[in-house]
């Protein structure tokens, strides 16, 4: 089939390659060159890297305008293929392929639809997160559905949840796609009584909070973003959390009280760090301090001295 792909970060690489090795695709498009690291340079997508390996031919565009329109047209898909492409999508683009627009989106629709699947996913504590290989429709992730998988999510981060549905998704959106062109797809309503709303995640949520438990504050490490941080203050020092765990037997032998550790005390020994929060303690492994690089919490810990035990929200 003839394929336009649409779709900008590394979730949506791996399905761009899956369909540039059975189909066609005519066209690829992406949102423009962005500063993308700490360098100030312009830097290309993900995907556009990937389809310049390919030798496919690209469009770059932050919106889908008349221009960008005709070209899609030119293009002449069968169908329109979307993975985190990064903007709505207007109605006269979903009317362009004969077979419509579908979308890999990450999540197990009607649970998180929306902006953050993956990442509301490991803060709500689910158990699995997934794919759903969705037709795009007027209203946010609205469609019907052909296809869905899951993965559990067990102690995965944002990153690394990231990159296992990406990989899910790919292979999901090539089945759909062999469906669709022998006509065997079957599409689902969405049960729109179980719908939720995986909205952006803002800097203040991911904040770690001495009053909130130790599995939640988890969660937020593990959900946590170069956009979003897990952040702490912790013995008057800010900073950022990007790997910690529910403090077990090990710690509290170590620490000697991290079971019973009030919340907002830290108990630091043999380079153990242990927070207590509202229902247990937080151990930190992973720590990024303020104006220095990651590091191990070991090696943060053996500076700390005679500092104040105590922690706070950042």
């Amino acid at each position: 089939m003839r394929v336009v792909f649409m779709g900008t970060p590394s979730f949506a690489v791996p399905s761009l390659a899956a369909v540039a090795e059975r189909h066609e695709v005519t066209l690829v498009v992406t949102r423009p060159d962005a500063v993308r690291s700490r360098g100030k340079r312009l830097e290309p997508s993900p995907v556009k890297e990937k389809a310049l390996e390919l030798g496919l031919p690209v469009l770059e565009a932050s919106r889908i305008r008349e221009d960008q329109l005709a070209a899609v047209r030119a293009a002449a898909p069968d169908v329109i293929c979307v993975a985190a492409y990064g903007c709505i999508l207007p109605d006269d683009l979903l009317a362009v392929a004969p077979m419509g627009a579908v979308n890999v989106h990450a999540s197990l629709l009607p649970r998180w639809r929306g902006a953050a699947p993956i990442q509301r996913a490991i803060l709500a504590g689910d158990e699995r997160a997934g794919v759903s290989i969705m037709r795009v429709a007027h209203d946010l992730d609205a469609g019907t559905y052909c296809r869905q998988a899951s993965v559990e999510v067990g102690s995965m981060n944002t990153e690394e949840l990231t990159a296992a549905l990406a990989d899910l998704g790919a292979r999901e959106l090539v089945t759909g796609l062999d469906q669709m062109r022998a006509g065997t797809a079957v599409w689902e309503d969405q049960d729109e009584s179980q719908v939720t709303y995986a909205h952006k995640v803002d800097k203040a949520e991911m904040l770690l909070d001495p009053e909130e438990g130790a599995e939640a504050n988890v969660r937020r490490v593990r959900a946590s973003s170069g956009a979003a941080p897990a952040r702490a203050l912790v013995c008057g020092r800010g900073l950022r959390v990007t790997e910690a765990r529910v403090a077990g037997a090990g710690v509290d032998a170590v620490a000697g009280a991290a079971a019973g550790l009030a919340a907002g005390a830290v108990a630091v020994a043999h380079g153990r760090v242990a927070l207590g929060c509202a229902d247990g303690a937080l151990e930190l492994v992973r720590v990024k301090p303020d104006g220095k690089r990651e590091m191990d919490a070991s090696a943060w810990a053996a500076g700390l001295r005679d500092a104040g035990r105590t922690w706070q929200r950042a």
